[in-house]
């Protein structure tokens, strides 16, 4: 305890010369609100985890890289395109939470305004169960659009079968 007493009084002196001698309470804020977006984005991650050891995922991907460090929305669909997962920061992208997409099809984000020659590229991939990258006209809940940036993938269990498919996503300017 002895070898701490003058670093106490060094610190004491240091902050009491300085006018400003605590954190502002919104770097607390700060703080919370990004430890809260990686809690939940380590829940996705868990229950991505989850879901491909059900579903027997031939391939590991990269979820941990793709959520945590590129920030990517993920979205699962079973083999019929309906959406069985999607990560939490959908909502900050479009104003959907992701109960309210399960059980719907991607298509519930297209409007008027998407293109029709690149939907249909989309759709020719995932009909030849080959990857795609593409960038679409979406539509948030409240009815504005954003442009989405997709890359998308079947996902084969270990007998060969397709069991989903999986697309990373951001929106992009």
């Amino acid at each position: 305890m002895e070898s701490t007493k003058f670093y106490d009084e060094a610190l004491s002196k240091f902050y009491g010369n300085l006018e400003v001698n605590s954190y502002p309470l919104s770097s607390l804020d700060i703080y919370a609100q990004h430890f809260n977006k990686v809690c939940k984005n380590l829940n996705d991650i868990k229950s991505l985890t989850h879901l491909a050891r059900q579903q027997d995922w031939k391939e590991g991907l990269p979820l941990r890289e793709e959520i945590l460090d590129k920030e990517h929305v993920v979205v699962v669909t079973d083999p019929q395109l309906n959406i069985v997962y999607a990560t939490q920061n959908i909502f900050s992208m479009n104003g959907y939470s992701p109960e309210e997409i399960v059980g719907n099809k991607p298509k519930m984000f297209q409007g008027e305004e998407t293109c029709k020659d690149t939907s249909k590229q989309i759709s020719a991939a995932i009909k030849q169960l080959m990857p795609f990258e593409a960038t679409i006209t979406n539509y948030r809940k409240n009815g504005s659009t954003y442009n989405c940036w997709i890359k998308g993938q079947p996902i084969f269990n270990r007998k060969g079968k397709v069991v989903n498919f999986i697309a990373f996503e951001k929106e992009v300017a």
